[in-house]
């Protein structure tokens, strides 16, 4: 019987070019997905290179980018200029220097009125003791305030270093709808890995317990059992093992302030028109201060064409 037409090109089809079979693709797509893999390796990004800690003293974290940006020359101010704030001073030297030599220390809060040096007071003792003991290679660390929920990280890339760091956060606070401060109590003290021996926490606030006067009295107000509330809240500051309070300096202190940026700086001025005018500044800025003096110096300096060099010698433009 003659086959239909139809029937013909059916088995056509099924007849391989060449007279050769077909390839068969694998059932289970191992194939398939090795390419896939492939393609996301290619789209992830790359590690990020190990920090090279012998680059600087001082390192900045960005946390985006998860890296150390190294900073080549710290604005800091000689131990020497920093004055009225003696006894903090000598016990936060002393808690750095126990750090630097192996010993423990511990984490140190910085607070009280705005100006007085808190973070000046950081920068100047890391300079001091890292000169004093420098096989320690005591690095600074600076973490933004905002960036404090990545502070696990940072600790995991600085675990292990030979080094040994300070981290330091200036102006730290918290508002009543931030919660990162959680992971701050978790890396001072409370965490399954705890913070690392070669690392030390200090920080600077305005705030004795890091949190606004209003934002605890709320607590108090609104919260079903206040007194937990604000615990919750105080115990923040309690992972600090060191409090140093810093408060408004007298005249006395503001004047001897005002008188050391000169001599360090040489500015040729008669003492007596020196106090006169550093007083009526404060007056105008409503505030006896560090930062106050080093102000009204900026502006005498700048008014008798006095620049200032690195080393404390003076040039005067003519």
């Amino acid at each position: 019987m003659a086959r239909s037409p139809s029937h013909s090109r059916n088995k056509a089809k099924k007849q391989p070019v060449g007279g050769k079979p077909e390839p068969r693709s694998s059932g289970d797509g191992s194939e398939m997905l090795a390419r896939v893999a492939a393609a996301l390796e290619r789209l992830a990004p790359a590690a990020p290179a190990a920090p090279d800690f012998a680059a600087a003293e001082a390192f900045v974290w960005y946390p985006e980018a998860r890296r150390l940006a190294a900073v080549r020359r710290v604005n800091r101010v000689e131990m020497s200029l920093l004055k009225g704030i003696d006894r903090v001073r000598d016990l936060l030297v002393e808690n750095t220097e126990r750090f630097a030599r192996g010993l423990p220390a511990n984490n140190a809060l910085l607070w009280g009125a705005r100006g007085m040096g808190k973070s000046s007071l950081v920068k100047a003792a890391h300079a001091a003791i890292g000169a004093a003991h420098p096989a320690a290679g005591l690095k600074l660390i600076e973490i933004h305030r905002e960036d404090i929920e990545s502070l696990p990280e940072l600790m995991g890339i600085l675990r292990g270093a030979p080094q040994r760091f300070i981290v330091f956060c200036d102006d730290l606070s918290f508002d009543a709808e931030d919660t990162s401060y959680k992971s701050l109590k978790t890396m001072l003290e409370g965490g399954i890995e705890g913070r690392p021996e070669n690392v030390i926490f200090y920080a600077t606030s305005n705030r004795r317990h890091l949190m606004a006067r209003d934002m605890m009295e709320n607590e108090r107000a609104t919260a079903i059992n206040p007194g937990e509330a604000v615990e919750e809240k105080v115990s923040l500051s309690d992972r600090f093992g060191l409090w140093l309070g810093f408060h408004r300096c007298s005249q006395d202190e503001y004047l001897a302030m005002v008188d050391a940026y000169v001599a360090r700086y040489r500015v040729p001025v008669d003492a007596a028109e020196l106090r006169r005018e550093a007083l009526e500044w404060a007056t105008t800025r409503g505030a006896r201060s560090g930062r106050v003096a080093w102000q009204y110096v900026q502006d005498l300096a700048g008014r008798l064409g006095v620049k200032t060099t690195d080393d404390g010698r003076q040039r005067t433009d003519k």
